[in-house]
């Protein structure tokens, strides 16, 4: 017997969810002396500073307020030794460069600077220097990019005030995408079987992904599968059974025979993928005449889909890159479900895209369905997949495409899935508005060189999509 069920492994934590952020507030320490109450206002706005980042899906290590390159120093030293992903600067007042540099020399962590003013404005009728200063954060924001540029260190920042929404929107967007590039810094993407036919477009350099992703990728065979789905008990059978009754709307055209044979597969893959460690996978495997080989690949899109809604993203046609950019909009909170184009509707004004197979079953618009088929929109094959709609709103396409020079680039468009007929042949199916003509969308899209397939995710993203590019130095294109 395994050491651990099946739906444990669903229950268990993401790991590496959570990025480690660097908090430190700051001001120029000969300022005290002079105005008695300007250190403790600016200690009182540092306070909710770390209140607000703390309530983040993050692990904040927040080493206080430094007033001189002295403290700043040991400052340094502590967050060099918590190997924080994003150290977030508040520039509470005006500070020297000298107070922040070594900070992000030492722990060779990225750096946000947030200048964030006590109001929306000074009272000019009463105030003098002292309360002035505590308004000043915004003073040495050119200094910092000055001397940041200098010493070749990446400068970014957030302006605005302690209560601005808009403000904290963004500092958000920037600690969700160090969440990403963790995950992808620590992340084990599994690569089984063998590449679909003439795809010259899905294959992927494997060295490019520790290259400019980190992480490592862990080549499987379609045996590694075999072996566990032949290890799968009835009990477990009948215990996944139930919860995919709970999840999906049976349908009719699913065969028993069928169905038994996906839990097993789906069993096998949740063990495949807790023996590896994996927080990805790719597939593909053609098989030849209905052996085993093939009836295990033509099984995995039930599996594939628990898996993905477990956060841990499962893609067929061994669309490594599409896996992965499923991954970066799981963990920005925004699902994404495994996407190629369909068709395009003149008369609605809309794109449809979808997939045969494995899809994200949080962002599903109803429950999801499972439905048998003989074929996957023209792939040999047998057994069930997965129909839905995603939700109906805000959506955004994210693409992982590799290009000549070997470099990888971020291809994003934000549209609007509306509501309408679908296609009701197994496939997961969205009428996407782009508010533009379906077909000068379809060619500036195709011509981004984005690849056959990308990830689907609700909300608009671009904006964290984009912090997420640079903090990997990636390009982005956005559509």
């Amino acid at each position: 017997m395994r050491d651990v069920t099946v739906g444990a492994l669903r229950r268990s934590a993401v790991r590496n969810a959570r990025p480690k952020i660097g908090l430190v507030a700051g001001g120029l320490g000969a300022y005290w002396p002079q105005f008695a109450d300007l250190l403790p206002q600016l200690q009182r706005s540092a306070t909710e500073v770390s209140r607000r980042i703390t309530g983040f899906d993050a692990d904040v290590v927040d080493v206080g307020f430094i007033s001189d390159a002295q403290e700043a120093d040991v400052a340094a030293e502590t967050l060099r030794a918590a190997g924080c992903d994003l150290i977030v600067m508040f520039l509470t007042t005006y500070m020297t460069a000298t107070m922040v540099v070594p900070i992000a020399q030492r722990t060779k962590a990225d750096v946000l600077f947030i200048n964030l003013q006590p109001t929306e404005k000074m009272d000019h009728a009463t105030f003098d220097t002292g309360a002035w200063l505590a308004y000043c954060g915004a003073c040495p924001l050119p200094e910092m990019a000055n001397a940041f540029q200098r010493c070749g260190i990446d400068f970014r920042s957030v302006s605005g005030y302690l209560a601005d929404d808009r403000a904290w929107r963004r500092i958000e967007g920037w600690v969700r995408a160090a969440g990403v590039k963790r995950a992808l810094r620590h992340g084990r993407h599994g690569l089984l079987g063998h590449l679909y036919p003439g795809m010259y477009d899905v294959a992927t350099d494997l060295t490019l992904i520790p290259s400019h992703l980190g992480g490592h990728v862990e080549v499987l065979e379609i045996d590694d599968l075999r072996v566990r789905v032949a290890d799968v008990t009835n009990e477990e059978v009948e215990n996944l059974l139930v919860e995919v009754r709970e999840t999906f709307e049976l349908l009719d055209s699913v065969d028993g025979d069928d169905l038994d044979w996906s839990l097993r597969v789906a069993i096998g893959m949740e063990c495949l993928v807790a023996d590896f460690d994996l927080d990805s996978m790719a597939y593909y495997h053609r098989g030849l005449g209905g052996e085993q080989h093939e009836r295990l690949a033509a099984g995995m899109i039930l599996g594939a889909s628990l898996l993905t809604a477990s956060h841990r993203p499962v893609c067929g046609e061994y669309e490594l890159r599409t896996s992965i950019a499923m991954l970066v909009l799981d963990r920005l909170g925004a699902g994404g479900s495994f996407t190629e184009l369909q068709a395009l509707n003149f008369i609605d004004g809309v794109v449809e895209m979808g997939h045969d197979g494995p899809a994200h079953l949080a962002i599903s618009d109803r429950k999801p369905m499972l439905r048998g088929l003989g074929v996957f929109h023209g792939k040999r094959g047998w057994g069930i997949s997965v129909e839905f709609d995603v939700k109906h709103g805000p959506v955004t396409a994210l693409g992982l495409t590799q290009l000549r020079d070997g470099s990888f680039r971020f291809v994003v468009s934000e549209g609007e899935v509306v509501g309408g007929e679908l296609l009701q042949i197994g496939n997961t199916t969205s009428r996407v508005d782009f508010g533009r003509d379906p077909g000068e969308w379809c060619d500036e899209w195709s011509a981004t060189a984005v690849a056959h397939h990308w990830a689907l995710g609700t909300g608009h993203r671009a904006t964290e999509l984009k912090a997420v590019a640079e903090l990997l130095n990636i390009e982005i294109v956005t559509v």
